[in-house]
């Protein structure tokens, strides 16, 4: 029951909570808000509708203003007149699923092929591939971020509850006011027979958005297409980059390690207490309980055989020490150095010193002398050899692609560079798995003064140190 819980609770964070937490409050790797004065984007999903979306289209032509329209593949196939329309009269066209369920519910398989075949129809009419998405609900999960190179994520800044009828287009109209302003991106609705939606709330809106249109004439504010506003923003961000450096007499300034952004602080504390969750739900131990390194809990092994150092082979079933590096120093180690270099010595002295820990920590627990190995995943492939671990590759499957890609996606919003340092060293960000005899840990790095033998084998004292790489895991 244990280990079911655990994989469930791996699965629901990794593959749908962490990135919808961090997507929605602080737009990592999507698009919802831009840098503008003047430019606002109008956005409409779950169409196009026959009734409504005609009567949205003409509404936009009056004003001259632009929009982009999220369409759900099933109702594109049914409409293709709407979506010749959209593209003739100047509006983007971006994908909404072929049918409107969320990411959370399907396999990365199934939403690529969503995707395949909404842009696929879109492209048949307008001539145009699509590479703008939206997923239903906003809602990504970790596999949305590794099309990146293929779709750009559209989000929002400002929402107003339009599918629902009661909402009123009085109401509908304060609220949009409120946001009316260079930079916004208006999520709308211009179809109401989706699920939990009302099916003449796009009446509402169209009553509510003419309000608005007028009032954006009035302020000077135009309504553009998403790439144009991506467009205007990334020129804006370009001509910041521009001016003077900021003054900056923080120490991590002083020594030139980047200090990191409000936002990515917040993310961090998340991440934290995400982690303190995670602990006490699995019962996480450490040999440091003020500074702690490495955590660990101990557990059967569930896997194919594999053969460690000296000949020793782990099998299904045999006992393990899981360890798990603690995020908080991880974090303190990246934002504290200049370098990948740097970054990699700090891991390695802490390695030095919490082996020993381990080792001490085994040997005097004699409930633990039948734990046979130290077991983790690595993110870098190199160094874990030098302290006596075994380096293999992870079985094939869910669990390896998924750990590589939330590896990575935590290394960008957990490190203050964590975009640059994974362009540095992305040929070593594998995950591998990583194995040690506990023999060997004991006989290697147990303290001198503490040396004994364990399970009727002679200690062993080597006869130089290992020679450590400048660049290690992280199980």
């Amino acid at each position: 029951m244990e280990t079911l819980l655990l994989w469930l609770f791996y699965i629901s964070s990794l593959y749908a909570f962490i990135p919808g937490l961090i997507t929605r409050l602080f737009g990592f790797r999507v698009f919802r808000r831009g840098l503008s004065d003047s430019r606002f984007a109008l956005t409409f999903d779950d169409g196009p509708d026959p009734v409504y979306t005609p009567q949205l289209l003409d509404l936009l032509k009056r004003y001259d203003a632009k929009a982009t329209f999220f369409v759900v593949g099933s109702n594109a196939e049914k409409n293709v007149d709407l979506i010749k329309r959209m593209h003739e009269e100047g509006h983007l066209i971006g994908i909404h699923n072929y049918i409107h369920k969320t990411n959370w519910l399907m396999r990365p398989a199934t939403v690529k092929r969503h995707i395949q075949k909404t842009s696929g129809i879109i492209q048949a009419v307008t001539g145009v591939k699509s590479i703008y998405y939206r997923p239903p609900w906003g809602i990504v999960n970790l596999f949305d971020f590794a099309k990146r190179g293929d779709t750009q994520i559209v989000l929002w800044s400002a929402m107003f509850s339009d599918w629902r009828v009661r909402i009123g287009a009085d109401k509908l109209t304060q609220r949009m006011m409120k946001k009316l302003r260079g930079g916004e991106v208006f999520l709308l609705h211009d179809c109401g027979s989706t699920l939990g939606a009302n099916r003449g709330a796009p009446g509402e809106m169209l009553i509510a958005l003419e309000r608005v249109l007028t009032e954006a004439d009035r302020k000077g504010l135009k309504s553009v297409r998403i790439d144009d506003l991506i467009h205007i923003t990334e020129t804006a961000k370009l001509e910041k980059k521009g001016g003077p450096a900021p003054v900056d007499g923080d120490k991590a300034a002083r020594s030139g390690a980047k200090p990191a952004s409000r936002s990515k602080k917040i993310v961090v504390s998340l991440w934290l207490l995400w982690e303190k969750v995670f602990h006490q739900l699995f019962h996480l131990q450490s040999t440091n309980e003020e500074n702690p390194l490495l955590h660990f809990r101990i557990r059967p092994y569930h896997g194919e055989p594999v053969e460690m150092n000296g000949g020793v082979k782990l099998k299904s079933g045999d006992r393990i020490m899981e360890l798990h590096f603690d995020n908080k120093r991880l974090y303190e180690f990246g934002s504290r150095s200049k370098s990948p270099v740097q970054l990699a010595i700090k891991m390695v002295r802490g390695m030095e010193k919490e082996l020993p820990k381990l080792a001490d920590h085994i040997a005097n627990h004699p409930d633990l002398h039948d734990v046979k190995a130290l077991y983790g995943v690595s993110m870098i492939n190199k160094g874990p050899e030098q302290f006596g671990f075994t380096v293999t590759d992870l079985p094939k499957g869910w669990f390896a692609s998924s750990s590589r890609l939330y590896l990575k996606f935590l290394m960008r919003v957990v490190h203050p560079e964590g975009g640059a340092r994974l362009k540095q060293s992305a040929e070593h960000l594998v995950p591998k798995l990583i194995v040690m005899p506990i023999d060997h840990l004991v006989s290697h790095y147990m303290q001198d003064d503490s040396k004994r033998k364990m399970n009727g084998n002679p200690e062993v004292v080597p006869e130089e140190e290992p020679v450590l790489n400048a660049s290690v895991s992280c199980p």
